[in-house]
């Protein structure tokens, strides 16, 4: 079998973070082999970053069983999904004036870093359709968590009209295709938790239409016990944040909280961050604080790769895939 990104890496990534990436790469397909599950958890942008074109691939292959990402994670695939060509990227982003920045504004290109989101074309071609799948299920008293909203309507079909990318690239219309489990705390924050918050405001939705973080919670507990027993469940945490800090807890809250002495700790634990290691961070934690917390295992293996996620996690995924 062709692997020209395993061995590029295992050559050259001997030392420091290359050879940590190598380390975490080889861990995560050891535990897969070994019957364990992996979470992976996104936070950044990146969805925006196009980490689809790997993770839907990751998805297809088994090579993740849950997600758990921002709301504009979620939501940002299936922008880039149906409205590519109208994304604008700014390599000098860094030497933007205020006024440039208003005039990006006044254009409708929300900035990511080097990329501009483009309102009309990714919001309002979503919105459009997200709304009449809210509306439906609220006339009906029917329920669903933001990332069931999305599955249903990548599945309805409705937004092929739009396609401007090959929709293998797409994660989530991976995930949904798979109705791959997905947990999205804080899901209130993005640009669809603002346009549902705006519909409870002017009384168009109930906001019991929307099932919630602590909801997310009761779910992932449930998926957890399910799915914990053998090898147990990894996590692959890119970046920090609510969608890494949340899903951890599911395990302190379950022997702590509910006082169940039989759950097993994460049993792999791996993080790509830049965040420099320093007073009170969640995100610049070592991973061994985690085990004061009832998170990890002393044996758990544990890795941190500091380093640009967009650059190390379709290195480590590649290398994943080839295996």
């Amino acid at each position: 079998m062709n692997k020209p990104i395993s061995e590029f890496i295992e050559k050259y990534f001997l030392h420091f973070n290359s050879a940590t990436l190598v380390d975490a790469a080889k861990g995560y397909v050891a535990h897969l082999k070994d019957g364990g599950k992996m979470m992976i958890t996104m936070g950044g942008a990146m969805s925006t970053a196009e980490l689809g074109k790997i993770l839907a691939e990751m998805i297809r292959q088994d090579k993740v069983s849950i997600i758990s990402c921002t709301g504009a994670n979620l939501e940002e695939d299936i922008m880039n999904l149906v409205a590519h060509s109208h994304y604008k990227r700014i390599p000098e982003y860094r030497d933007l004036t205020p006024q440039q920045e208003w005039e990006l504004l006044e254009n409708h290109l929300n900035r990511v870093t080097d990329t501009c989101i483009p309102e009309e074309e990714a919001f309002r071609r979503i919105q459009q359709h997200i709304e009449k799948i809210w509306k439906n299920a609220d006339e009906k008293g029917e329920r669903y968590f933001p990332h069931e909203y999305m599955y249903q309507m990548l599945l309805s079909g409705v937004l092929e009209q739009y396609y401007e990318i090959d929709p293998k690239n797409s994660w989530m219309l991976a995930a949904a295709e798979k109705n791959l489990p997905i947990v999205v705390p804080g899901w209130e924050d993005s640009t669809m938790g603002n346009i549902f918050a705006a519909n409870v405001i002017k009384g168009n939705l109930k906001a019991s239409t929307m099932k919630t973080g602590i909801e997310y919670m009761i779910y992932l507990t449930e998926w957890y016990r399910n799915n914990s027993g053998g090898k147990g469940v990894g996590f692959f945490q890119i970046a920090g944040g609510i969608s890494g800090d949340f899903p951890i807890c599911v395990v302190p809250m379950m022997y702590q909280d509910l006082e169940w002495e039989d759950v097993p700790f994460w049993s792999y634990f791996c993080q790509i961050s830049d965040s420099t290691t320093s007073y009170g961070s969640y995100s610049g934690a070592v991973p061994n604080e985690k085990i004061t917390w009832g998170k990890l295992d002393i044996n758990t293996p544990k890795f941190i790769i500091e380093s640009d996620a967009t650059i190390v996690a379709p290195l480590v995924f590649a290398y994943i895939l080839e295996m």
